[in-house]
């Protein structure tokens, strides 16, 4: 047996065992479950990266659990696939390796962040229940199981925002997330049970290929949009994200928002691998490109009035959300018409999952540094902050890396997706760089504002005796700068080698559907 053929299933099954593990490690103590927690979270980054090696260079493929054989998706005799399907393209893989990064910066970042606080044992099973969900939505071929894998990732995500529950204000949000969840899964199980109903299958190709657009698919795809829309944060359904990302570990916090793009991949693929040219008119795409503009303004101008540091960074997730909802509605509003999907329609899907990447790594360190700053100062409150530059001068260094590449200046990795985006969008309004190029102008001035307060000036009597984090919570958060500035160095090479593969698997919903059902359209 070839290990490598069973990678799909390994990513899955290593944190999965991770999470059942915490708790009988735990029993030997705090070292013994602090080497589990490293381990697991390295082993699943390092399986992701081959994942994605492999999807580089076969292409789509297939893997079927419970069957004879890993590769048999449609067994002798059937005409739909009936088994549990994982299926692995470039950009599936990509975001899983974009997610396992970002939980293995915050395992680092959590092991001195965390060790005041008893409960660990659970802290780390749910933190690994939480990356199992997530890889899953990822890897998924089937839309009942991405259900069940946003239902393990939501279950996981209320333990962790609420694990601080001596804060009425953690459980509060833990409460208002699980709500917002609940709703948003009982439309996606809704819209499940409609393609069931219509096709009798729940495997995405298989649906890709039957798909004839009437009202319950319209029904259905209204009920997906909303929801995918509603989990990662979009305006107006982002009333959860300041709350949570506020309220949770910062280690999680970073977790939380891989997690969050992990809704927009399932987004990116209904409108792309399922319904593809078979979308109908243009409403969907403008109905996106219009929630991405509202995220970005109203994201921004609410991060800017802020004074809480997570609070003001999980307002400006909101508004990057925006970005990437902008480049994926102008990318699906040129569907299809093949010379404008040559023209900017490709480019803004490219810019779309460029700055899905860029905001997942520069947002995960954003907000390990507003952990650090309330770890080493015990407040999150600029006001309350000032002059740490000295007492901090790694994390200040990455709060600047991570801040420039947030507010899009060049030469950072955000520059590059910006103007991608910029770029593609102005061929269809220039109204909407327009808005995109404000958003980063405010963008900008919040984080000078923050860096202003927080790190320069005298420095606070009651900050006299801060000094730097911990070793590995400064790792945690290189790991993330180190990403940052590779995108940021080599631009052109992590555009042909990392982004276009990802976008050409997104919008060939013919080599998608073909891996599963043989056939095609």
């Amino acid at each position: 047996m070839n290990w490598y053929d069973h990678l799909p299933a390994l990513v899955l099954a290593v944190p999965l065992l991770g999470a059942f593990g915490a708790p009988v490690l735990g029993l030997s103590g705090r070292y013994a479950r602090n080497a589990w927690f490293v381990l697991i979270s390295a082993c699943t980054a390092a399986l992701a990266l081959l994942l994605w090696q492999k999807a580089s260079m076969n292409g789509v493929f297939v893997y079927v659990l419970g069957a004879e054989s890993w590769k048999l998706a449609l067994p002798s005799g059937m005409s739909l696939p009936i088994r549990i399907i994982l299926e692995v393209d470039s950009f599936s893989a990509l975001m899983a390796v974009i997610g396992s990064i970002a939980s293995f910066a915050g395992t680092l970042f959590s092991l001195r962040f965390m060790e005041r606080f008893s409960g660990l044992d659970k802290f780390v099973a749910l933190y690994f229940l939480l990356t199992t969900g997530m890889l899953g939505m990822e890897l998924t071929g089937d839309l009942f199981n991405f259900f069940v894998f946003l239902e393990i990732a939501s279950v996981a995500s209320f333990g962790l925002v609420a694990f601080w529950r001596d804060r009425p204000e953690a459980v509060e949000a833990s409460f208002k997330y699980m709500l917002i969840s609940t709703v948003g899964a009982l439309f996606v199980l809704l819209a499940v049970g409609l393609f069931y109903g219509r096709y009798n299958a729940v495997n995405m190709a298989a649906v890709g290929q039957m798909l004839h657009l009437g009202l319950p698919e319209k029904a259905a795809l209204a009920l997906l949009v909303a929801a995918l829309a509603m989990k990662c944060g979009s305006v107006p359904m982002h009333m959860w994200t300041p709350d949570a990302y506020a309220e949770a570990p910062a280690g999680v916090t970073c977790l939380l928002v891989a997690v969050s793009q992990a809704s927009l991949y399932g987004l990116f693929r209904v409108c792309f691998s399922i319904y593809g040219m078979s979308i109908g008119s243009s409403v969907v795409p403008w109905t996106i490109i219009v929630l991405g503009l509202l995220s970005m303004f109203i994201g921004v101008t609410m991060a800017v009035i802020q004074k809480d540091v997570k609070r003001l960074m999980a307002y400006h997730s909101v508004s990057q959300v925006g970005y990437i909802l902008l480049g994926l509605g102008v990318g699906l509003l040129a569907l299809k018409d093949a010379k404008a999907m040559a023209d900017y329609g490709f480019t803004a899907i490219q810019g779309g999952i460029f700055h899905l990447m860029n905001y997942t790594m520069y947002k995960g360190l954003l907000f390990l540094v507003a952990g650090a700053l309330a770890y080493a100062a015990k407040s999150r409150n600029l006001n309350e902050l000032g002059g740490l530059a000295h007492a901090m001068p790694h994390t200040t260094f990455m709060f600047i890396i991570a801040a420039a590449a947030i507010a899009g200046l060049p030469p950072f990795n955000g520059f590059v997706s910006k103007l991608l985006i910029y770029e593609s969008t102005f061929a269809v309004h220039p109204f909407l760089p327009v808005v995109a190029m404000v958003t980063s102008v405010l963008t900008l001035a919040s984080f000078v504002k923050v860096f202003q307060t927080a790190f320069l000036g005298p420095r606070r009597s009651r900050l006299a005796e801060v000094e730097e984090v911990p070793g590995t919570m400064l790792l945690g958060m290189f790991s993330l700068t180190l990403v940052v500035l590779g995108l940021s160095l080599f631009p052109t090479w992590s555009m042909a080698h990392i982004i276009e593969p990802a976008a050409k698997a997104l919008v060939d919903q013919a080599g998608y559907i073909r891996a599963v059902m043989g056939g095609g359209l």
